[in-house]
């Protein structure tokens, strides 16, 4: 059997941190896609153009259902860039879950891919549908939140790369955050109530309250100064990669004629930081394309 399963990553998130110490994040998945493909083949070597988390998500979710292969085949095809705050390793992992057990004639549920993908490193929830509120470091929180209502997100990257283990491994990270709850909460209400109204303008102030209350943890130099250029041009709000390196500005699909203009002032006040591309948040969660016997 082989099987392809894809998986959006995100722009960051549009709140991060503890609720009564509890970490949590809301995702902010959006239309750019990691795929990943096994098969499961006699005398063919697991291939080395894959990264080692998503080998070992695959090895887990064989060794869950109790399926023994000699050997099998991993291909990743992803347009997301690591170490970005863009959920690349998330995507690929929950990609390899489910395409794994697939191609061993088998299914997983999504609490099942949470878990494997949790005992590997810190995961965003973009593998579950819709906008979801998720315990990133120990699962212990899964709620949707509804379906995204029409957002689109011009992606920037002020830069370096973030180590999602290291980030947090950090000492301080659990008081910084214990900090910030009150404003992360209030984030939290916006963007929920946001969410459940279709209200961007609201999704977005939530998520521009929770970028900022993030700045003493993770600092973005520019983000104070870049949503005020992003007000003038009509966005509803920025949000950040709490513990990456994207800012993303984030405009009514439907009243985002000034996004162009923006992506250029931005640039142009700030030629150190990289325009990646725009995109629209779309419902997380995993799709097959193909699981089939070969």
């Amino acid at each position: 059997m082989k099987a392809t399963v894809s998986c959006p990553g995100s722009c960051g998130e549009l709140v991060q941190g503890t609720s009564s110490g509890m970490n949590f994040l809301v995702t902010c998945p959006v239309n750019i896609y990691s795929r990943v493909t096994v098969s499961l083949k006699p005398g063919t070597a697991l291939q080395q153009q894959t990264g080692d988390k998503t080998r070992e998500a695959v090895r887990r979710t064989l060794e869950y259902l109790g399926v023994t292969v000699d050997l099998a085949e991993v291909l990743v095809d992803s347009q997301l860039p690591v170490g970005k705050g863009m959920a690349s390793s998330s995507a690929d992992i929950s990609a390899a879950c489910l395409a794994a057990a697939l191609a061993a004639g088998r299914d997983i549920d999504e609490t099942v891919i949470g878990d494997i993908a949790l005992g590997i490193e810190p995961t965003d929830g973009i593998f579950l549908p819709g906008i979801t509120m998720f315990d990133h470091v120990q699962g212990r929180l899964r709620r949707s939140l509804g379906q995204p209502p029409a957002l689109s997100v011009a992606i920037f990257d002020v830069g370096g790369e973030v180590d999602t283990i290291h980030f947090n491994q950090r000492s301080d990270l659990a008081e910084l955050n214990r900090q910030k709850e009150p404003q992360v909460l209030e984030a939290l209400n916006m963007v929920e109530q946001g969410v459940k109204n279709a209200d961007c303008c609201l999704i977005g102030a939530g998520a521009t309250l929770s970028a900022l209350a993030n700045q003493q943890i993770l600092h973005k130099p520019s983000l104070e100064r870049i949503i005020e250029i992003s007000g003038t041009f009509g966005a509803v709000g920025v949000n950040v990669a709490h513990s990456g390196t994207v800012i993303g500005v984030l405009f009514d699909s439907e009243a985002a004629d000034g996004s162009k203009a923006c992506i250029g002032a931005i640039c142009s006040e700030f030629p150190e930081i990289d325009f990646f591309r725009s995109a629209e948040i779309v419902s997380g969660g995993l799709v097959v394309v193909e699981a089939a016997h070969e």
